[in-house]
């Protein structure tokens, strides 16, 4: 028989104990694999900003945000493996007294418990990153499913080597601790009925009178078994804040970036263009939400210009506000600045010559009907030499954009802003009509976008698409709300998921939470079992174990929310959505996890208060 057989016996013999360390570890693990993974597979790695989907700016969020998340669940992993040990140690207490009682030596008692942490641990780091595997899978699968074709990447293999690792030298940095303190406990004691390690008996603590009989006793079992106390509300603490992160961070995110993209495309928003032209345009607008194809388009083509009578005629129709555009495709050169330093006070160049390909985008700023979130100033006068530049552009090309130019048609443009927008996924530049009209010697335009102001939209509607037909029927009217809710729903796909994120690891701390609750009543049951002799009703038993629960988890509740909320302040995207709906839906969710945390901390008790009262005095 191998040295290994008695450990691995003694773990199949604590089925419950064992079951709940595994399952906690195992989704600590399978949520970062997943989450990892997921990324890559989406197109916001966290070491580097992927091309072809999502522009630069929305993938830095996303990115930061994963980061985020990623270490909290790391510490989160820790604290949990850290306290299902120390419950498990618990239990093992008079164990290790009898096995010292006879003659057993500490090395050989601290090799054998060593020996059953590794395996757990190893098993669960590999079941861990077996369900994270096949929930990236799952995920990219469902994504598919809804119509977003995204590609299944081949899995990292040192990736997913650095997460098993990591999270097997945590497992067992932390698990040694509690088998070295019960290794030391002397014989006597651990043999003991009386003791509990990590449960101290102390008395000194009074309720006040107005306390309930329930109340009473669950506050005194508490404040008696401080460690055990301590230790789980760290533990629910750090899920909490982990929780509130993703929670409010992810709802709050997700209505900002949809608030970016809606107001960049324009809600209710009319394109009026040539056939072949809003077929491009939409194309563009699709880029953001799936690697596309760059294929060969003459913007420039005579017949796609707009028809100087109709733009006319579009103006002359009451309720509506007509943004008439000039889009072309041309090279981009960045051009170095120069900026003061801080500390020296001299002025030094930034920037490089890089170079590159945007779609150029000339626009009236006073009639303009997109609204950008733009880093910087948006463009002002038509007549000025200034460029607004989208987010991927500026990651690419720029060192310090709002303190370079660009080069456009060997005209120098002054950057004065940085926008989030999803066309060409961000690589797009504006700059003023009529700037670009003399530069390029085109003057018309070749799309025009339209908002109606009116209540009765499908006369208008109908209206526009008569004007337009009447001029030159081979010009499409063309309404961008589908191309928006693409992807606004890609968006909100997204982050969906990464907010399913922390159910992962609710589920975990339920399991800590139902094992904190298993130490408690093992330390309680005389305890217990008498007050049933004397007559209390097996409800009292379950709410005086319930009470004890919850004020566990209102403490926890109470630490970690706050906590969450502050990290989630100083993580968010700049200038964040919330409104009065946003703050009930976080409250909502957050609550929805207090009281899924509660409900199943409550099987434990409800089992052992149904069990015979001549077996609960039995038990040893």
């Amino acid at each position: 028989m191998s040295e290994t057989s008695f450990p691995v016996n003694d773990l199949l013999r604590r089925k419950l104990q064992t079951g709940l360390t595994v399952a906690s570890l195992t989704l600590c693990v399978a949520l970062t694999v997943f989450l990892l993974l997921f990324g890559e597979n989406i197109g916001f790695e966290i070491s580097q900003v992927a091309e072809g989907k999502l522009t630069s700016g929305f993938s830095i969020i996303f990115s930061q945000f994963i980061t985020f998340i990623g270490l909290l669940i790391v510490v989160t992993g820790a604290v949990i493996v850290s306290f299902m040990v120390f419950v498990m140690m618990s239990q093992r207490v008079k164990d290790i007294g009898l096995m010292r009682a006879t003659g057993c030596p500490n090395d050989l008692i601290f090799g054998y418990f060593m020996t059953e942490l590794l395996i757990v641990t190893f098993v669960s780091c590999f079941l861990g990153v077996v369900f994270g595997i096949l929930a990236d899978y799952a995920s990219i699968s469902l994504f598919s499913f809804t119509g977003f074709q995204i590609l299944q990447k081949p899995v990292n293999f040192w990736l997913i080597l650095l997460i098993f690792v990591l999270f097997f030298v945590l497992a067992v940095i932390f698990g040694v601790k509690p088998i070295l303190d019960v290794t030391k406990v002397e014989p006597a004691k651990a043999i003991s009925p009386t003791y509990h390690y990590g449960l101290s008996k102390e008395p000194g603590f009074r309720v006040i009178s107005k306390s309930s009989f329930t109340v009473k006793i669950a506050l005194r079992s508490l404040f008696r078994r401080k460690s055990a106390t301590i230790r789980i509300i760290l533990c629910l603490a750090t899920v909490f804040t982990l929780v509130t992160v993703a929670i409010a961070g992810g709802i709050i995110a997700d209505q900002t970036t949809k608030s970016w993209v809606e107001k960049a495309i324009g809600r209710d928003m009319i394109l009026i263009a040539h056939k072949n032209m809003s077929d491009q345009y939409k194309l563009l607008l699709s880029k953001f939400h799936g690697a596309k194809e760059d294929l060969q388009f003459n913007y420039t083509e005579q017949e796609y210009l707009v028809p100087e009578s109709l733009l006319n005629q579009l103006k002359t129709i009451s309720s509506i506000d007509v943004d008439a555009r000039l889009v072309v495709e041309g090279h981009v050169r960045e051009v170095p600045g120069e900026i003061i330093d801080s500390e020296t006070a001299t002025i030094i160049s930034v920037g490089d010559d890089r170079e590159g390909e945007s779609l150029i985008v000339g626009v009236e700023p006073e009639k303009v009907l997109s609204e950008w979130f733009v880093e910087g100033e948006p463009l002002k006068e038509s007549e000025t030499l200034e460029a607004v530049v989208g987010e991927s552009l500026a990651q690419k090309m720029f060192s310090k954009p709002l303190n370079q130019y660009l080069m456009v048609f060997d005209r120098i443009f002054n950057v004065t802003g940085v926008c989030m927008d999803p066309i060409n996924n961000g690589n797009v530049t504006y700059v003023p009509l009529d700037v670009l009209q003399n530069v390029t010697g085109i003057l018309k335009p070749n799309i025009v976008m339209v908002r109606v102001d009116s209540v009765n939209r499908a006369e208008v509607l109908e209206q526009i698409r008569t004007t337009v037909d009447g001029v030159d029927s081979e010009f499409r009217v063309f309404e961008l709300n589908e191309a928006l809710e693409e992807n606004v729903g890609f968006l909100g796909y997204v982050w969906s998921t990464l907010m399913f994120l922390p159910l992962f690891s609710l589920i975990a701390a339920s399991l800590c939470l139902i094992g904190y609750v298993v130490l408690a009543i093992a330390e309680q049951s005389r305890e217990l079992g008498v007050l049933r002799a004397l007559g209390i009703k097996p409800k009292t038993v379950t709410k005086t174990v319930s009470e004890q629960s919850f004020i566990v988890l209102l403490s926890s509740f109470v630490a970690g929310v706050p906590i969450g909320i502050i990290l989630t302040l100083l993580i968010l995207v700049p200038e964040p959505v919330v409104t009065s709906h946003t703050i009930l839906e976080i409250a909502g969710w957050l609550l929805v996890a207090l009281v899924v945390m509660f409900v199943s901390s409550l099987y434990p008790a409800v089992k052992f208060a149904r069990k015979p009262i001549l077996e609960i005095m039995n038990k040893p």
